[in-house]
C-alpha cells in the first residue's frame, strides 16, 4: 500500500484518493468472500431420525468432539440394529435408555467396546445422548440413554475408574415432547429387569441418517430448560442377568 502511495502522490489529489477508497472496498470485498467461503465449507452436523411408537426424535450429532462415538453410533444406525429395540430403562426424574433389547427382552449381539471419549467438553445436561455403560469405563457398545434432566454428575472428571463419567455425543433437536412422554410412562418389573421398565413397550420401529441439506435447513434447535438432576443410580449398560 506504501509503495501504492508514492506512485500515486504524483497523480492528481482528487485522482490518487478514489483509487485508494477503490482499492481498499475491493480488499474487503475479497476478504469478507473469502471467509464467507470458509462459513460454507464447513459441513453441517449430521443428524438421525429415531422413530418410535410414541412418536420421532430428531437427534443432532457431535463428530467434532465424539469422533469414535458417533462412528460406532451411526455404524448401527446403517446396519438397521435398533430397528425393533426398546428402550428397556426408563428412570423419570433421570434419564431414558434404550439401544439393546429387542420387544421379548432378548439382548442383541453388538460389535465391540469403544474407547469412552466423554472428555470432550460435553455435559449431560438435559436433552443430551449419551452412550451408556458397565462399570469399566470404555465398555460403551450400542446402548444409549437420553438425559431428562442436568445430570453433570454423569460428566468426565478424571482418567479414573470413578471420574470417566458418560460420553456425550448429541442433542435431541426436534421431540423432546416424545422424550418426556416415554419418561413419564408407568414403569416395573418386566422380563429380565426388576424394575423401571416401561409398563407399555416403547418400541424404536426405525432409525434414519437424514440428508445432510434436510438436516441442516429448518430444523429449529429445542429450547431445553435448566434442572437440577437428583441423586439416581448411573446409567449402566444393562445386561440379561438379574438385578440382585
Amino acid at each position: 500500500m506504501l509503495a501504492t502511495q508514492r506512485l500515486l502522490s504524483h497523480i492528481h489529489p482528487y485522482l490518487s484518493t478514489l483509487v485508494l477508497s477503490t482499492l481498499f472496498v475491493a480488499g474487503l470485498s475479497l476478504y469478507a468472500a473469502g471467509a464467507d467461503t470458509a462459513h460454507a465449507a464447513e459441513p453441517p452436523a449430521p443428524r438421525v431420525s429415531m422413530q418410535t411408537n410414541m412418536g420421532t426424535i430428531v437427534i443432532e450429532l457431535y463428530p467434532d468432539k465424539a469422533p469414535k462415538t458417533v462412528a460406532n453410533f451411526l455404524q448401527y444406525v446403517k446396519d438397521g440394529f435398533y430397528t425393533g429395540t426398546i428402550f428397556h430403562r426408563v428412570i423419570r426424574n433421570f434419564m431414558i435408555q434404550g439401544g439393546g433389547f429387542t420387544a421379548d427382552y432378548q439382548r442383541k449381539q453388538t460389535r465391540a467396546p469403544i474407547v469412552n471419549e466423554a472428555n470432550n467438553g460435553l455435559s449431560n445436561t438435559r436433552g443430551t445422548i449419551a452412550m451408556a455403560r458397565t462399570f469399566e469405563p470404555h465398555s460403551a457398545t450400542s446402548q444409549f440413554f437420553i438425559n431428562v434432566v442436568n445430570n453433570a454428575r454423569l460428566d468426565y472428571t478424571a482418567s479414573t475408574p470413578r471420574g470417566w463419567g458418560y460420553c456425550v455425543f448429541g442433542r435431541v433437536v426436534r421431540g423432546m415432547r416424545v422424550v418426556d412422554k416415554i419418561r413419564n410412562l408407568p414403569t416395573g418389573a418386566r422380563g429380565p429387569f426388576a424394575s423401571n421398565v416401561p409398563l407399555e413397550p416403547v418400541i424404536i420401529e426405525k432409525v434414519t441418517l437424514l440428508p445432510a441439506t434436510a438436516s441442516s435447513a429448518g430444523t429449529p434447535t429445542s429450547t431445553i430448560p435448566n434442572q437440577s438432576a437428583p441423586a439416581k443410580p448411573v446409567p449402566t449398560q444393562s445386561t440379561q442377568t438379574k438385578p440382585n
